[in-house]
């Protein structure tokens, strides 16, 4: 069955709640599911080694999960405008899946949280595409024929799904957000079922 590789990196649990959204949207695509992964934190120091499986939420992503998705998302929270490191680590390893080509013309899309309305979503996901870009992907976005992307008071862009978690660092998605998620993974697998067909 095919498979979208929903891959993403929270620390708060903001961006692991907008994962679920999204696989859940994959998952309402017939023949679609989502193979949900996270990757592990770094350390400006050296630390120990991360241990295999995470005391909780997804399994750690591996090599094989890019090779073996039809499709893939890609979550960060904001990092003064960026994804966060743990995230960036794991792309800027990714040489050898570029060199292949194992991306190449498999659709992605992007995802983030942050703290406050202003703090740096649209640059956040529009520097997650860079590497995709360069990757081979089809970029999929948010148009605005959906309609929570027009009545959102909170996260969402046309560029891809995002939270708000605002001054109480709530991690769970308004309404809107929650939709609009769905919606970005929906996108993703419906394209990657005809890109498949």
């Amino acid at each position: 069955m095919p498979e979208i590789l929903v891959l993403y990196y929270s620390r708060g649990g903001s961006v692991a709640r907008l994962a679920r959204q999204v696989a859940r949207g994959i998952g309402e695509v017939d023949g679609m599911i989502a193979r949900v992964r996270t990757v592990p934190p770094v350390a400006a120091v050296t630390v120990a080694a991360s241990p295999p499986v995470p005391d909780d939420g997804a399994p750690y992503v591996e090599r094989s999960d890019l090779a073996e998705c039809d499709g893939l998302v890609f979550g960060s929270p904001t990092r003064f405008g960026n994804m966060a490191a743990p995230l960036k680590h794991f792309i800027d390893g990714l040489g050898a899946e570029w060199a292949s080509g194992a991306l190449v013309g498999k659709p992605a899309a992007v995802f983030t949280s942050t703290a406050t309305q202003h703090g740096g979503q649209e640059s956040t996901l529009l520097s997650m595409m860079v590497p995709l870009l360069h990757h081979g992907c089809v970029l999929v976005g948010i148009p605005y024929t959906e309609p929570a992307l027009s009545s959102t008071r909170g996260g969402g862009t046309p560029y891809g799904a995002s939270h708000v978690s605002g001054n109480a660092d709530d991690p769970q998605p308004s309404d809107d957000e929650a939709a609009l998620a769905r919606a970005l993974g929906r996108r993703v697998a419906q394209l990657a079922a005809k890109l498949a067909a």
